[in-house]
């Protein structure tokens, strides 16, 4: 079994800046890209940033130059961060952590991974 646990939960002033964190835990052999999708109300859910096993990363236009994606393993952890600066109040959303992971066991496989989303109100 593989788990994906988003923090960061947050109400943040326009302007301010607000980091996420995922851990993805569980029979992980290695994890292939991690990644940030938003949805806000009434929009489709969007890619924000990826990150790949070599570390190439690809943003939303719109965040370029203002959110970071990084990942690390932390103790049995892989982990995957965004750091968000400059928020808007059109970013208020809930954002999800997602991530392709090669599963170990008797059988391994790839597949596809969600967190459960945490929520993001940039308001003043």
């Amino acid at each position: 079994q593989v788990q994906l646990v988003e923090s960061g939960v947050g109400l943040v002033q326009p302007g301010g800046s607000l980091r996420l964190s995922c851990a993805a835990s569980g029979s992980i052999l290695s994890t292939n890209r991690m990644g940030w999708y938003r949805q806000a109300p009434v929009k489709d859910r969007e890619l924000v940033a990826v990150i790949t096993s070599g570390d190439s990363k690809e943003y939303l236009d719109s965040v370029k130059g203002r959110f970071t994606i990084s990942r690390a393993r932390d103790n049995n952890n892989n982990m995957v961060y965004l750091q968000m600066n400059s928020l808007a109040p059109e970013e208020t959303a809930v954002y999800y952590c997602n991530a392709v992971i090669l599963v170990g066991g008797l059988i391994q496989y790839i597949n596809d991974y969600w967190g459960k989303g945490t929520q993001v109100t940039v308001s003043s």
